[in-house]
């Protein structure tokens, strides 16, 4: 008896939570779960397909954009086969290797995205405030190199933590909070010292985070002075015209991201829901809405996605 303990104590097999409460509800509840990714996988793709067939759009702004509308999926779709299988009834289990390379994902994309945001705000910056030096400074080879910095910096970060996590024996409970793998949430669940992983994912957050948010408000500091010395009240709301969309994505990104890590730090002890909830928003709405917000108030973008939904033949009736 004390060796079959020892084997479940052992186990490298975890147990995904659905929505707590709501279990015989779980195949209606996937409904919107559903829309949501339908709606963020398609709007990304058509933000993508858009800037690479329109040659208008071969510009730093919507290099950009379409570099945030990657890692959008590469945030939120290594959550949606563990999610369905949870709320579809088809398994809870998921091995340790599986869930350390689903978190790995996410919270690489996640560090990445918000290193997207921070390479947005200086395009913005440059566009403003030195328009003549843009297509200068921000060439598609600094773009390419931008966009792999990005990428190396968040998924080197991340592994140390992912390596760590190999050391760690889970002798308690071994059921998640949620119905993907977070970092957060499994370390909760080794019974030896967390401190390493604790410190260092703190640090990594300050540090990434700090750094990205200081950078954006530095940029919008010299963007809002330089447009406050532009003499026509019309070019000074053009201009922050321009950066409406960015400001909304940094939102839609930083409060969700923050309110989560608040969440798991000093709530503890909230409803699960509270968790649930707020790792949902987290990781589905920027996803769905950063397409949304970009083809409303980007008119290129809006322009492109008509072309591609109405006939042409409408269009040749309209000349």
């Amino acid at each position: 008896m004390a060796d079959f303990n020892a084997s479940i104590d052992l186990s490298t097999t975890f147990y995904l939570t659905g929505i707590p409460g709501y279990e015989a509800i779980h195949h209606w509840i996937s409904i919107p779960f559903c829309i949501f990714y339908l709606v963020g996988i398609m709007g990304n793709c058509t933000v993508l397909h858009i800037v690479r067939t329109d040659p208008s759009l071969h510009e730093p702004m919507y290099y950009f954009l379409a570099m945030l509308s990657l890692t959008d999926m590469g945030m939120s779709l290594p959550t949606l086969v563990s999610l369905f299988r949870v709320l579809w009834s088809i398994s809870r289990e998921i091995e340790f290797n599986t869930c350390v390379i689903q978190m790995f994902f996410i919270h690489t994309f996640s560090f990445t995205e918000s290193a997207v945001l921070l390479a947005m705000a200086f395009d913005r910056y440059v566009a403003i405030c030195y328009p003549l030096r843009y297509s200068t400074i921000l060439t598609p080879q600094c773009i390419a190199k931008i966009g792999i910095a990005a990428i190396l910096r968040s998924s080197l970060s991340v592994i140390p933590l992912m390596i760590r996590l190999a050391y760690l024996p889970f002798c308690r409970s071994h059921v998640l909070s949620h119905s993907y793998c977070l970092h957060q949430d499994l370390i909760r669940l080794a019974c030896s010292d967390i401190k390493f992983n604790v410190i260092y994912g703190l640090v990594l957050i300050t540090i990434l985070w700090g750094f990205d948010s200081l950078g954006i408000l530095v940029s919008y500091i010299f963007i809002l002075r330089s447009v406050l010395s532009i003499a026509s009240r019309k070019e000074r709301l053009k201009a922050l015209n321009t950066c409406a969309s960015h400001i909304c994505a940094v939102l839609i990104l930083y409060v969700p991201m923050i309110g989560l890590s608040l969440v798991h730090r000093f709530a503890k002890h909230a409803s699960p829901l509270v968790h649930i909830f707020m790792a949902h928003i987290y990781l589905l709405v920027p996803p769905v809405l950063n397409p949304v917000i970009y083809s409303v108030k980007t008119t290129q973008i809006r322009t492109g996605i008509i072309r591609l939904f109405v006939p042409k033949r409408i269009h040749s009736m309209k000349g």
